[in-house]
């Protein structure tokens, strides 16, 4: 199968781009090679490629670690748009949304896929995969797949949780929580089975909450890492009670992809603890002294 896979060098896409590679031919373009807001660029890139299935997991990032966080709705809707407007040249396309679609000032513990549209989404990254998901209601080869936490390697350790606990734990530096939450907490090799699956298989629905099958609050994962690196380190919650939980329910995943089986948190975290302890050269100490 041919794949065309965007985003191939952020985080998730990454991960993709090393599963996916052996097993089909993979098409991942890097920035240099593709102007994905070029909408010329993007059609000469089709008509030139025989290309069967999308994975679209490029985004314009609006986390606070990125360098220009500007101008992500523009970015966003461009880059699916232009894609899109080539239909003609692919069977199907899986796009990587988000539980941000959900709005994140009106977000409830589990919630399901109806329950999109019932806010809009104020913020910019939300309301660009608001808009996109809409339009995915009424297309006929696109499936959503809407990704809550999700963690593994090649995420950025300065400001991904789980990742910058382990990170701490390796330089012997306390794990700081600006406030305790319950998320759903993907592990990343957990998305390429389902991936796998909807490249296959043809879609029952339009959109899929991607969320493991129990939430889970971050003290309990400082916990976890804390027990895994065997030192006793400092656990720092810097503002009490509860923010708001972040999570889906993930029934009609279960529904669709049969025999799906999630890892474990805790042989995740060891997972992950033993590839950063080999990477420890490549990680920046004095990224990890300032929480973002």
């Amino acid at each position: 199968m041919n794949v065309f896979l965007t985003g191939g060098s952020g985080f998730i896409g990454r991960n993709i781009h090393e599963v996916f590679s052996k097993k089909h031919t993979l098409y991942a373009p890097g920035h240099s090679e593709l102007e994905l807001l070029d909408e010329a660029e993007v059609e000469q890139y089709f008509l030139k490629h025989d290309i069967d299935v999308v994975i679209h997991s490029a985004v314009k990032p609006g986390h606070r670690n990125a360098k220009d966080s500007s101008n992500q709705l523009y970015n966003n809707a461009r880059m699916f748009f232009n894609i899109v407007r080539n239909a003609d040249h692919f069977q199907k396309m899986i796009f990587i949304g988000s539980g941000a679609v959900y709005d994140m000032r009106n977000y409830r513990p589990k919630m399901k896929e109806e329950y999109f549209d019932t806010c809009v989404p104020a913020d910019e990254h939300g309301f660009s995969k608001y808009i996109i998901a809409k339009y995915i209601k009424q297309a006929s080869n696109i499936v959503e797949l809407r990704v809550f936490g999700i963690f593994g390697k090649y995420e950025d350790y300065a400001i991904r949780f789980i990742s910058s606990a382990i990170c701490k734990s390796l330089f012997d530096l306390p794990i700081t929580i600006k406030q305790n939450r319950r998320f759903d907490y993907l592990y990343i090799d957990d998305l390429m089975p389902i991936l796998d699956h909807f490249l296959h298989s043809d879609k029952k629905c339009k959109a899929y909450n991607v969320t493991p099958d129990a939430s889970i609050d971050l003290y309990t994962l400082a916990e976890k890492v804390r027990l895994r690196s065997g030192k006793d380190l400092p656990i720092l919650v810097k503002e009490p009670g509860m923010g708001p939980e972040y999570s889906g329910d993930n029934t009609r995943l279960h529904d669709e992809v049969p025999g799906l089986s999630f890892t474990s948190v805790d042989q995740a975290i060891g997972l992950l603890y033993d590839w950063y302890e080999t990477q420890k050269h490549m990680i920046d100490r004095e990224k990890l002294l300032v929480d973002r």
